[in-house]
């Protein structure tokens, strides 16, 4: 009779395991290792920090790159922009930065349920969200990019980005920055050599086009 209750017991509790499991949300671990790298190492104060998916997160040197700034890098590999939005208390808030650098969009656009225009509206929803607790940050929003592993899906690309970039215009502290066309050739066309071998994440020539162009925009402490 025990040894049936015993073994009961560790059903549950293996069953209870793996349900939280199922339940965490998508990129959970990833941000637990972040919130502990911080308890580790404080960060700076007030940086300027750089949010969103892969272009950012595999960023290696880009602290390095803009040292001069102080920037932080809390990108998170994969996102889309309702990740960013779900865990921003996480990576945005905490930090209290003085100027934010987002890159986040690009992933949405390989969903063929996801139209131009949700991708817009959902990043509207993440810069209402950032204005609701910093209202006079300045941000930088950087335009979808063109990978050529996702040349398929630029005409929804060029129409996200638009609808960004219309939106932007008429909002306070806030610049969109226009890489899109600086990564295409005479022929329109994404450029392979600025990227890796999977002709999705950026080589040092892609962060390079990067660089130049965002440096102008970031604010001295």
């Amino acid at each position: 009779m025990k040894k049936s209750v015993l073994v009961f017991i560790l059903f549950v509790i293996s069953f209870t395991f793996q349900l939280s499991a199922q339940e965490k949300p998508r990129y959970w671990d990833d941000v637990q290792v972040i919130k502990q790298y911080d308890n580790l190492y404080a960060p700076p104060a007030h940086p300027i920090l750089f949010i969103g998916s892969s272009s950012i997160r595999k960023w290696d040197d880009l602290e390095r790159t803009f040292a001069d700034f102080v920037v932080m890098n809390r990108g998170i590999g994969g996102a889309v922009v309702n990740d960013i939005i779900y865990y921003a208390n996480d990576i945005v808030f905490s930090y209290q930065p003085r100027q934010i650098v987002m890159y986040v969009g690009e992933n949405d656009i390989v969903n063929d349920a996801t139209t131009a225009d949700s991708i817009f509206l959902r990043t509207k929803q993440l810069i209402q969200k950032i204005r609701l607790k910093l209202p006079d940050i300045p941000i930088v929003y950087i335009s979808i990019k063109p990978s050529p592993s996702r040349e398929k899906y630029i005409g929804k690309a060029i129409a996200a980005n638009t609808l960004i970039s219309n939106y932007i215009l008429k909002e306070k502290n806030i610049r969109f920055l226009d890489i899109f066309h600086p990564m295409l050739n005479a022929e329109g066309k994404p450029i392979p050599e600025l990227f890796q071998k999977d002709m999705l994440h950026m080589n040092l020539k892609g962060y390079a086009i990067w660089r130049k162009a965002i440096k102008p925009l970031l604010l001295k402490k």
